[in-house]
């Protein structure tokens, strides 16, 4: 399933979130697809072949953990494996167990720290291809 790009799902709702992200890893050679609600990118998600997924957790519609078990349960069974990571302003103690219990992989904080970002997803992109 190795594409010669990996293509990787951000669900986030704010722009400036969404713009640094792409910047980020449009700059590394991933195609980034982008989705501002949690349905948008459950529907994204269910209909197009992802690497990495990137999730914020605060979104307008339905909050990021839903959207995780959601794609966690869904009918396209290749999204019980593909690697969710959780993008969250919420540090506080319990919220990355939530993330995980949700079926989130990992757990990154806001800000976004880029090196991290970088590194986290190049991990699941190597481990992926």
């Amino acid at each position: 399933r190795s594409r010669v790009t990996p293509t990787i799902l951000y669900v986030e709702d704010h722009p400036d979130n969404m713009t640094l992200v792409r910047r980020i890893l449009q700059s590394q050679g991933y195609t980034l697809i982008e989705a501002n609600t949690g349905s948008k990118g459950i529907l994204i998600a269910e209909t197009q072949d992802l690497d990495v997924i990137l999730l914020d957790v605060n979104l307008p519609d339905i909050d990021g953990h839903e959207v995780a078990r959601r794609l966690r349960t869904s009918k396209k069974t290749s999204l019980a494996t593909v690697p969710i990571i959780a993008v969250t302003a919420n540090a506080m103690k319990g919220d990355a167990q939530k993330a995980l219990d949700a079926g989130c992989d990992l757990y990154i904080s806001k800000p976004i720290n880029i090196q991290e970002l970088s590194d986290k997803v190049k991990n699941f992109v190597i481990k992926e291809s």
